[in-house]
């Protein structure tokens, strides 16, 4: 979603207003629904800045990921809910309701998993919030990746993004399988919410098969991305940019293997070499 701002183009000594499309950034309020001792309560877990479109896919796949929820089917219902607001008309609140709400723990989500658009893991109140709450490795042996299909699936993703065209201000995450075909791919101001809507996306779908798939990210790769896929169990994160240290050591600990700085000819190897096939 996106809109046409005046802008002053400076260019060979001349300057001319054009029209420029800018890719809109919204709040969107994040509510949980529960029934506690026979009454129904709602809470606020998380107001974050996101691209308006897929909100559903963002809420799920967030929920899912924080590991608020354990299982998808563990979702009621999803609604965006209040009056239209501000410039673009937008509703900018959405209810989550959980079936099995004795298993909420309010608390704790408020304290954990309050978030922002560049970075969740700085915008959350805790340094509690860095636990990994998944126990469990990947699967170490799949999937086997040709190096030519990394090296071109960063061009894949901005070729079928929607947005990026228009206003080169967007991040997208797609998931790929092990062929280099596209099984999905999604779009947002923020990283996090990129891969959020894309993870909902596949798990209410039915399209997520991580023994031959993998994820490729527009940006630099942070541990929050690296915790995501791997609460997807997903075995190969792949990003444009540059992986921070913590994304590094989360990857190694749980047999990720991480790829950093793709380009159409060359590309590094952070982790787990083991799954991408190199041919001399």
């Amino acid at each position: 979603m996106n809109s046409n701002y005046k802008v002053l183009k400076y260019r060979s000594n001349k300057t001319n207003e054009v029209d420029d499309s800018v890719s809109i950034e919204e709040p969107l309020e994040i509510i949980i629904k529960f029934k506690e001792g026979g009454n129904w309560i709602e809470n606020t877990i998380s107001i974050t800045m996101r691209t308006p479109g897929n909100d559903e896919d963002l809420v799920r796949g967030f929920i899912f990921n924080e590991q608020i929820i354990e299982k998808i089917e563990y979702i009621d219902k999803i609604e965006s809910v209040g009056e239209n607001v501000g410039q673009y008309n937008l509703k900018n609140k959405i209810i989550t309701t959980i079936n099995n709400s004795e298993n909420v723990d309010i608390d704790k989500i408020k304290r954990n998993f309050l978030t922002n658009s560049s970075c969740g893991v700085c915008g959350k109140t805790s340094l509690d919030s860095l636990e990994v709450i998944k126990k469990d490795k990947v699967v170490k042996s799949l999937p086997k990746i040709d190096h030519k299909i990394i090296m071109k699936s960063p061009t894949t993703l901005r070729e079928n993004q929607s947005e990026f065209s228009k206003t080169g201000g967007i991040h997208a995450s797609g998931l790929f399988s092990n062929k280099g075909d596209v099984i999905a791919i999604k779009e947002d101001v923020g990283r996090h919410n990129a891969l959020d809507k894309l993870i909902g996306y596949v798990l209410k779908n039915k399209l997520l098969n991580p023994s031959n798939q993998f994820l490729t990210c527009s940006g630099r790769l942070n541990f929050e991305l690296v915790q995501k896929a791997l609460m997807s169990n997903i075995g190969v994160l792949i990003g444009v940019g540059a992986p921070t240290s913590l994304a590094i050591d989360l990857a190694n600990k749980f047999d990720m293997t991480l790829v950093g700085f793709v380009k159409e000819d060359s590309f590094n190897i952070y982790s787990n070499k083991e799954r991408i096939i190199i041919k001399n």
